[in-house]
């Protein structure tokens, strides 16, 4: 079976992020969207809504699973049997950043990371971007699922 991690912290999940899932989807037989957890991070969302919101992103898929997780991603990989890392890249600043990550991954880890191009009418959204609208009392509904 291909498994992959879709590792983030979604917080919140945006349409980018659904269209990366949603065009990884014929790559792979299962999907774990892999929600983080960070000590040292703030989220704007609870866990138990953020998960709540990405399963409510992909009612109709059962090869996709939602799941939290502590420690290192490529761990939570090996501990799912997942071979792969999906990531999104928004832009060259993205990649410069998750290629040392994806390298290390492959070296120390075995797990290969596979990244695909945001499609560009989604390539200036970032759940933050998301944040800082709600936070400041915009509507940030077309930026969501």
């Amino acid at each position: 079976m291909r498994r992959a991690v879709f590792p983030g912290s979604f917080d919140p999940i945006t349409i980018g992020h659904v269209d990366i899932v949603k065009r990884a989807l014929p790559l792979f037989d299962e999907i774990i969207i892999a929600i983080g957890s960070n000590a040292d991070k703030k989220y704007m969302w609870s866990l138990e809504e953020r998960i709540q919101r990405i399963t409510d992103a992909f009612p109709q898929h059962p090869n996709i699973k939602v799941m939290s997780y502590k420690g290192l991603t490529a761990d939570f990989c090996k501990e799912m049997e997942a071979q792969y890392i999906l990531r999104g890249l928004r832009n060259t600043i993205d990649f410069s950043y998750e290629q040392t990550i994806a390298q290390a991954n492959e070296k120390v880890n075995g797990v290969a990371s596979v990244f695909l191009i945001c499609s560009p009418e989604y390539s200036h959204i970032s759940s933050s971007i998301v944040r800082d609208i709600v936070r400041n009392g915009g509507d940030a509904k077309s930026l969501l699922p």
